[in-house]
């Protein structure tokens, strides 16, 4: 059976130019980057191009960059290395519908006696300004919002925030995550203090990421070693990986259009596909500014779970929300936020889709998931019980 993938915000496939630069360096280049002879030293050579690669994709300097192992890591660096260079502030401002990555460490963080602001989100998932604003205060060490959210793909005013943010003397960072590749970012001409992104979102391998620290900014590094990284990351470089980290960000480039016409034409040809076969559903989130491959669809009265596990009888691969909470039968923490009805939230399915999407695949979804709804509601007491 075919596998139709349309859960790109989970993970993506590596492009195929992006494995064939990171080959030899599985294979025949093979030497430690931080060694003095030439074998390694070629290494290194190809290390600084793809950090030139990552650098010109965020319109950034390649000495800004710095390699991490994953999106979680680049956000635990930022954080953390804002409170360490910061120890007489004690509050962090950020969002109720954050990743994992930043939620679950400002939870950890309030335990240890740091004070959190979370900033709310209303119907649309647009953020309250003027809350956030309003509690900026002399003691916030780090603003950490991120640029689009992994399940609705809604797109916040980050630079607008940055800016402000910056003139209060605090630092900023985002979790760029699921926006790097997706749609243009300018970070010479913003108040962004730190950045993080992640390889496997945009077609490079799991298990690597990076993290942009503007120059100038205060930087306390989280892993100590060696001085790899300038000393701001300890630990022998992944080289195949941050090569392919290179090679993708350089694809993602030239991709750039095309995700926001066909991948985007994609996306809403499925969404009113779906939304005009089947009653009571909804598009959880602003419809506009929202990444161009994401839509978050509520199909009320029925359970995602079943939805999932009966389109993947078709090859069909979507989500329920984040792949990182996929493990709790909770509802999203980012649909609650946005007050969306337990009846909805419960039923809610996320298509991200990618380049490699054809309108094919999208009319195959179109056609099987009408059904799949129908059977469930017909065995569901809370459809019966609204007809």
């Amino acid at each position: 059976m075919a596998v139709i993938y349309a859960d790109n915000n989970a993970t993506t496939q590596i492009a195929p130019g992006v494995l064939d630069e990171m080959m030899p360096y599985l294979t025949q280049y093979y030497g430690n980057p931080s060694s003095m002879h030439t074998f390694g030293g070629q290494v290194g050579k190809k290390i600084r191009e793809a950090r030139t690669r990552v650098a010109t994709l965020l319109n950034a300097t390649p000495e800004e960059i710095l390699f991490t192992s994953c999106g979680t890591e680049s956000d635990s660096t930022a954080i953390r290395a804002a409170i360490m260079s910061n120890p007489s502030r004690k509050h962090i401002v950020t969002t109720r519908v954050e990743h994992p990555a930043v939620k679950n460490l400002c939870e950890k963080l309030a335990k240890d006696g740091y004070r959190i602001t979370y900033v709310p989100v209303d119907q649309n998932g647009a953020l309250d300004l003027d809350y956030l604003y309003q509690n900026l205060t002399d003691d916030t060490a780090i603003v950490s919002i991120m640029w689009a959210n992994n399940e609705t793909g809604v797109i916040f005013p980050v630079e607008e925030i940055a800016s402000v943010v910056k003139e209060k003397g605090i630092v900023f960072h985002t979790d760029a995550v699921q926006a790097v590749g997706k749609i243009p970012i300018d970070l010479n001409n913003s108040g962004i203090g730190m950045l993080s992104l992640s390889g496997h979102k945009l077609h490079a391998p799991k298990g690597i990421g990076a993290l942009y620290v503007r120059k100038g900014t205060k930087f306390s590094p989280f892993l100590i070693g060696g001085h790899q990284e300038k000393g701001r990351r300890g630990g022998t470089e992944n080289v195949a990986s941050i090569i392919g980290l290179g090679a993708a960000a350089k694809l993602s480039q030239e991709l750039m259009e095309k995700e926001n016409t066909d991948v985007k034409n994609l996306r809403d040809t499925l969404e009113k596909g779906l939304l005009a076969k089947i009653e009571h559903s909804f598009v959880n989130g602003a419809t506009e500014k929202r990444l161009p491959n994401t839509t978050s669809i509520a199909f009320e009265y029925v359970e995602g779970e079943a939805i999932l596990l009966m389109l993947d009888e078709f090859g069909i691969c979507a989500s329920s929300g984040s792949a990182c909470t996929s493990g709790s039968l909770e509802p999203s923490h980012v649909l609650r936020a946005m007050g969306v009805p337990f009846t909805a939230a419960h039923g809610t399915i996320r298509f991200s889709l990618s380049t490699y999407n054809t309108m094919d695949e999208i009319n195959l979804i179109i056609e099987k998931l009408p059904n799949i709804i129908k059977t469930l509601r017909n065995m569901s007491p809370f459809w019966k019980g609204n007809q």
